[in-house]
């Protein structure tokens, strides 16, 4: 790490350097292989820092550059391609998906809006719907299957993660009033990766990424919503053909900075303006009041984690006014907000200390609950170090 140029925006070098060596002896102790810290404050980068191996089993040593299943990071920019929408007055947050999917009417869907879907609680279910799980990568197909499927709880009522079909109908509804005429990864890369000069991003593996590419490989394979081979066959289907708007793009740890830095400055970077400071606001401010996020109610028999508020923005989850487990702290600011992959990912944007944060890994920690705490832990030590 350059402790001395992040001494020069605020930070102690000697407890940033702690988060260093603390990430280094997780590695050593093998609970995963590697990773990429990379930290910016009011646009400037702080450091990007490479850590332990993108593979262990082959020994290949992590890079700064270095490419990772997105996991449902991925759903991030998806939410934001509809936000933009809404802003050139395509889209309304209170528009029923039905509006532009006619055939998405039934079994319970009928009166679901966009708005329900960007905070999980349109009451969709948590998996795939009845389909044959090899065309996970084909987005028509897993739409197909999301029309015909049943909510599980009445829309508006309830915050329930729709891990897989939320965001494949939200891409489909994009994919519509585009006209139909482009697939969805040209729509991700022209309308968002492009402007944002996120080179080594796409949706499905590009080819000439591929050498760079962390395989996904489970390390810590204690079970949690699901299980380790789960996200090894997820990662497996993130091929360059695979459309898989809820988990399968890949990107490196400079380019989800971007991303972040995008929306810490209000919806623009570089002069290239994605959202507008009022969406942003709006975005990143709680839509589910106090309700909990039902999707982790087994942690209480499992952990004995108590219903606590799911702090849901427009896509986004937000750190909120409460100490509870969360990848965002319990030092970051109440408006942090940011997004998380299952035993991987991480990016949060604190717009009190004008701080972002991305985190990826290689080498998955699998039980929710465990990388929440991990996350929660990089999370903390890294605000600690921030005294100026």
């Amino acid at each position: 790490m350059n402790l001395d140029h992040a001494a020069s925006l605020g930070f102690d070098a000697d407890r940033l350097g702690r988060l260093g060596q603390t990430l280094q002896r997780d590695i050593d102790a093998q609970r995963y292989d590697g990773a990429v810290l990379a930290v910016t404050r009011g646009g400037q980068p702080v450091l990007t820092e490479a850590f332990g191996y993108a593979h262990r089993d082959s020994e290949r040593r992590m890079k700064k550059d270095d490419v990772f299943a997105s996991f449902s990071v991925a759903k991030q920019l998806t939410h934001t391609l509809v936000l933009q929408r809404i802003e050139r007055g395509e889209l309304a947050l209170t528009q029923r998906v039905a509006d532009v999917i006619p055939e998405f009417a039934n079994r319970g869907k009928e009166n679901i809006t966009l708005f329900h879907v960007l905070t999980h609680t349109a009451g969709l279910t948590l998996k795939l719907p009845q389909m044959d799980p090899m065309q996970l990568g084909n987005l028509e197909a897993v739409v197909a299957a999301a029309c015909m499927s049943a909510v599980e709880s009445v829309p508006g009522e309830r915050v329930y993660y729709s891990g897989i079909i939320g965001t494949a109908i939200l891409a489909e509804v994009l994919r519509r009033v585009d006209g139909g005429k482009r697939a969805y990864r040209d729509i991700l890369a022209q309308d968002l990766f492009a402007p944002l000069g996120m080179k080594d991003s796409a949706l499905g593996a590009r080819p000439d990424l591929a050498s760079r590419l962390c395989p996904v490989v489970a390390r810590d394979r204690l079970p949690g919503l699901s299980f380790a081979e789960e996200y090894e066959m997820f990662g497996a289907m993130i091929g360059p053909e695979a459309e898989i708007p809820s988990l399968g793009c890949v990107l490196s740890a400079p380019d989800l900075s971007r991303f972040a830095e995008m929306l810490r400055a209000g919806g623009a970077l570089d002069g290239v303006r994605i959202l507008s400071p009022a969406m942003v606001d709006l975005a990143t401010r709680n839509h589910t009041g106090r309700m909990p996020n039902d999707t982790w109610s087994f942690a209480s028999g499992v952990r004995g984690w108590k219903p606590f508020p799911a702090f849901l923005g427009l896509g986004f989850y937000l750190r909120g006014d409460v100490v509870a487990p969360s990848f965002l702290g319990t030092l970051t600011s109440p408006r942090t907000f940011g997004g998380m992959g299952a035993g991987s990912t991480m990016f949060w944007v604190d717009p009190e200390r004008d701080l972002t944060c991305v985190f990826l890994t290689a080498g998955l920690v699998t039980c929710e609950l465990r990388n929440t705490e991990r996350m929660q832990r990089v999370s903390d030590m890294l605000v600690s170090a921030l005294l100026e």
